[in-house]
């Protein structure tokens, strides 16, 4: 079966200093990937460079068998590839269902001209959003909060409206970059529920965190960076138990291991 994302040899350098060498994965439909490593690893500039946000200095980066390699965010965006970033980006004063609201319409605006003179298919645009951000609340568990002011509620709910916000684009594949950094660890739960319920929905999931023991209870198979290459790959239990990882995560963060 070919994967959804296959990367091949992504490679970034900054004159001297090389972010990411010679990376290759592949995410599988419907998997969830976890991407983790001692800060400093070269995380986030992996998932910079598969989202389009940096161009690679070297390698390709394949999603449903089309060669993306430096694409634009926003056409990756349309083809189904879609990211959130580390920090929450909802608009102040605002409710959650406005919020959301706001994302959905993004890639469906209908036009000036429709949305001026509220047409027929300005309304109708707009109700689907609505009955679409409706059903997202709902799958991720913010239904009885979406009323509520989203900047007022805890981290946990503002990073999983991010992921509502980007669901509403459709994608095929998400990428969610520390999605449970700063949290509690109740807060962390319900943002791995969140994340299971849309592998449920049949969208992969690339997760790019260092807590470990997040990552061991969500994902079916773990890639380890450090220095920006590949440390090991495998099942979490395995990941966890490799002595390379473990003197990794020693020597850089072992709190980030254990958190």
């Amino acid at each position: 079966m070919t994967a959804l994302l296959h990367v091949e040899g992504l490679t970034r350098r900054y004159g001297g200093l090389v972010a990411v060498s010679d990376l290759h994965l592949d995410i599988d439909r419907g998997e969830i990937l976890g991407l983790i490593g001692p800060n400093g690893a070269g995380k986030s500039t992996a998932i910079h460079l598969m989202s389009g946000v940096v161009r690679p200095s070297a390698g390709k980066v394949v999603f449903e068998g089309e060669d993306v390699t430096g694409l634009a965010p926003h056409r990756l965006v349309q083809k189904g590839l879609v990211r959130t970033h580390q920090a929450t980006t909802v608009y102040p004063g605002h409710t959650v269902r406005e919020n959301a609201l706001r994302g959905a319409f993004i890639g469906t605006f209908p036009g000036v001209l429709h949305a001026f003179f509220d047409t027929p298919r300005a309304r109708r645009m707009r109700l689907e959003g609505e009955e679409k951000v409706d059903r997202l609340l709902d799958l991720l568990g913010l239904t009885q909060v979406a009323d509520s002011i989203a900047d007022s509620l805890p981290y946990g709910f503002q990073k999983t409206l991010g992921m509502v916000i980007a669901l509403a684009a459709d994608p095929t594949l998400l990428m969610l970059d520390e999605p449970v950094a700063g949290l509690s660890a109740e807060e962390a739960d319900h943002v791995r529920e969140a994340i299971i319920r849309i592998r449920a929905q049949g969208i992969s999931v690339l997760v790019v965190d260092h807590n470990m023991r997040f990552i061991s209870g969500l994902c079916d198979r773990v890639l380890v960076l450090h220095h920006g290459q590949e440390l090991a790959i495998g099942r979490p239990q395995d990941v966890l138990a490799n002595q390379d990882v473990i003197n990794a995560y020693l020597g850089h963060g072992h709190g980030a291991a254990q958190h």
